[in-house]
């Protein structure tokens, strides 16, 4: 659908932006698009200029500091391309008028609001927790050389007293993703609550953080919004590098200073070390690096082998059917070379396989089961013509076979077999598997794809083939 040059109708517009919102809205995630296009209008699309509206200065200057690009890649994937994309404020409606947010930056107002303050509080209150959080705790965390320190340094937080300070403030704790930075966060917060009752501990992500700034900006009381942080003992915020905005880390900046300065803890975690956050002010940066900061690496062989243990027995707990070999175990923490969430998610699947098809899973059916859950580190070591000479030799069958278009059985069979392989371990697309494989179709590739995946499920013998002729492929 391409808009270049005539007006777009009022109704392909109105449909057109449904979907350029509902692309946004599962790109970016709901709290990302509830903050800032939630309330975004498309109000015309003429000489492929889209102009859109949004009903605050704040969230026009927000969004053409931030999103401008990501909004007209979006729009032109609905509308196609696009010369330019203009943000304005709307001057009309009810609840928001176009200059409240920016005077409320600049002059909060007097008159204090009851209910606002009690809404931003709610905002900002610890949110209940599910299973998976309150699992979270000091005593399901697997201790290694990766993230030793950053555990002894968070003990530290959770065993002082109010009003004691330590050697070091704010305390930062990067890592990748899936490595414990929030299982710290959240054991640390339920360490402090159960034995510190009196200690007030507040635990919230950037995102969080930013969403409840909004909202006292909408309501006109940010002074509800910065009285949340004076009566707190220990600040804890997560995925700290999504703070993004001057106004959001200016209120940010306050927030902080005003804890540090009055001896207060915070802690805070990130994917990346201070100096690597790009959108964050160098001053903030720089009161960062002044604490203490702590990487979180990946756990070695002997970690991951605990916290395949731990979760383990975790779900033994709950459900006695979950239970598999020893050897099984060894090999998810080989196979998988993440984090807890990773090798969680392996152990899950593996289970998963087992119950449904309601048979003790076999070492060989587990090593094809975790080999999409391995990644796809391999994918640009194994060659096509690797595979092709192990089915050949593997089922006797000539090379010159495999490509022809042969249709007997004892054919058609290892070709579907070499191109389920091709798929799975290397990084080739369908076509390009089709032309290697005699020239054909993707569609062919695909349906044998499909039909050795799915006969796998049900028949051990030939999972247990697939799994070895993967090692011969590997050993190549």
């Amino acid at each position: 659908m391409t808009q270049t040059v005539s007006k777009l109708e009022t109704h392909d517009l109105k449909s057109g932006w449904q979907r350029v919102s509902t692309r946004l809205k599962a790109e970016l995630g709901d709290d990302l698009y509830n903050s800032w296009f939630a309330r975004m209008d498309a109000e015309d699309l003429a000489q492929a200029h889209l102009i859109v509206s949004v009903p605050t200065r704040f969230l026009k200057s927000w969004i053409e500091n931030h999103y401008v690009s990501k909004l007209r890649k979006t729009a032109e994937a609905e509308f196609g391309a696009l010369n330019s994309v203009s943000v304005r404020v709307r001057q009309q409606g009810d609840a928001f008028r176009a200059a409240a947010a920016a005077e409320v930056v600049r002059q909060p107002a007097p008159v204090r609001n009851a209910a606002t303050a009690a809404q931003i509080q709610s905002l900002l209150s610890p949110e209940h927790k599910g299973p998976a959080e309150a699992s979270q705790t000091f005593d399901n965390y697997v201790i290694g050389s990766s993230n030793q320190l950053a555990h002894a340094a968070v003990m530290r937080v959770a065993n002082a007293m109010p009003g004691q300070v330590l050697s070091f403030n704010p305390l930062y704790i990067h890592s990748a993703a899936g490595l414990g930075k929030t299982h710290l966060l959240y054991a640390l917060s339920q360490r402090i609550r159960e034995s510190q009752p009196n200690r007030k501990v507040l635990m919230l992500t950037a995102e969080r953080f930013m969403y409840g700034f909004i909202h006292a900006i909408r309501q006109r009381d940010t002074l509800a919004f910065k009285d949340q942080f004076q009566n707190i003992d220990v600040l804890l915020i997560d995925d700290f590098q999504f703070l993004q905005g001057k106004a959001m880390q200016q209120e940010f900046c306050h927030a902080f200073n005003s804890l540090v300065d009055s001896k207060r803890q915070v802690v805070i975690a990130a994917d990346v070390p201070p100096a690597q956050l790009d959108t964050i002010d160098q001053r903030m940066r720089s009161r960062l690096l002044g604490g203490l900061v702590i990487d979180i690496e990946a756990p070695d062989l002997d970690q991951r082998r605990k916290i395949v243990d731990l979760r383990h027995m975790m779900m033994l707990q709950n459900d006695a059917s979950a239970a598999i070999s020893t050897d099984v175990l060894d090999l998810i923490a080989e196979r998988i070379t993440g984090g807890g969430r990773e090798l969680e998610g392996a152990l899950n699947k593996i289970v998963a396989y087992q119950q449904f098809n309601k048979a003790p899973i076999t070492l060989d059916l587990a090593s094809m089961v975790l080999r999409d859950a391995a990644g796809t580190a391999d994918l640009g070591r194994i060659k096509i013509e690797d595979i092709l000479k192990v089915v050949s030799k593997h089922f006797n069958v000539g090379r010159n076979d495999l490509l022809s278009a042969r249709r007997a059985r004892e054919v058609v069979v290892p070709r579907q077999i070499g191109m389920y392989l091709a798929k799975k371990l290397t990084a080739r697309s369908l076509p390009e598997i089709g032309r290697r494989f005699g020239g054909r179709d993707h569609s062919t590739v695909l349906h044998a794809v499909r039909k050795i995946d799915g006969q796998m499920k049900g028949d051990e013998k030939l999972a247990r083939e697939l799994a070895l002729l993967i090692r011969l492929v590997e050993q190549q």
